[in-house]
């Protein structure tokens, strides 16, 4: 009778640590982040968003150094001026922060939803690599690193950053 008490927990053991065992092995991990910045797609979308950018802080200087001139102009020549044409540069000074501060926001949603734009191809080609690396090397789970919510990944987990990146064909 103990023998067969023995063998019968020795079988659910061996079966219980073979399921573990499977289990651990069928999860990976990859960095989407480090993935999605190898893309070349990546540094194209980086130029343009940098392009646009620029153009942005180029007519903001403009528009920061004709507000500049007309506060200078203001100050020098307020003793001089008619207390109607003072009130109308006043007025025109506050118009002219309130452009802006209104082309400010402009660019930064325009900026924003570029880079949205130009992004979500990206991510979501690196999603569909990653599901199709998954289906193919049988994984039951990959995990994000990129995700904050993770702050452990086991040794025998599989990094499966570089079976991504193959199946993007980049380096």
């Amino acid at each position: 009778m103990n023998r067969r008490i023995f063998i019968t927990l020795f079988v659910l053991t061996s079966i219980i640590c073979g399921s573990t065992i499977d289990a651990q092995n069928s999860i990976a991990f990859v960095n989407t982040v480090d993935i999605i910045n190898s893309l070349p797609d990546k540094v194209s979308a980086a130029d343009r968003l940098n392009t646009l950018n620029e153009n942005y802080k180029q007519e903001l200087q403009i528009m920061q150094n004709e507000y500049n001139k007309k506060y200078s102009d203001f100050i020098t020549y307020q003793e001089n001026l008619a207390e109607s044409i003072k009130l109308r540069r006043m007025q025109e000074l506050t118009d002219l922060e309130i452009r802006i501060q209104n082309f400010t926001k402009l660019a930064q949603k325009d900026i924003e939803e570029h880079e949205q734009l130009l992004l979500e191809p990206i991510k979501e080609k690196v999603k569909s690599a990653i599901k199709a690396v998954g289906e193919e090397y049988n994984f039951n789970v990959i995990y994000d690193l990129d995700d904050s919510g993770i702050v452990f990944v086991s040794p025998n987990a599989v990094d499966a950053n570089a079976l991504v990146r193959s199946k993007l064909g980049v380096k």
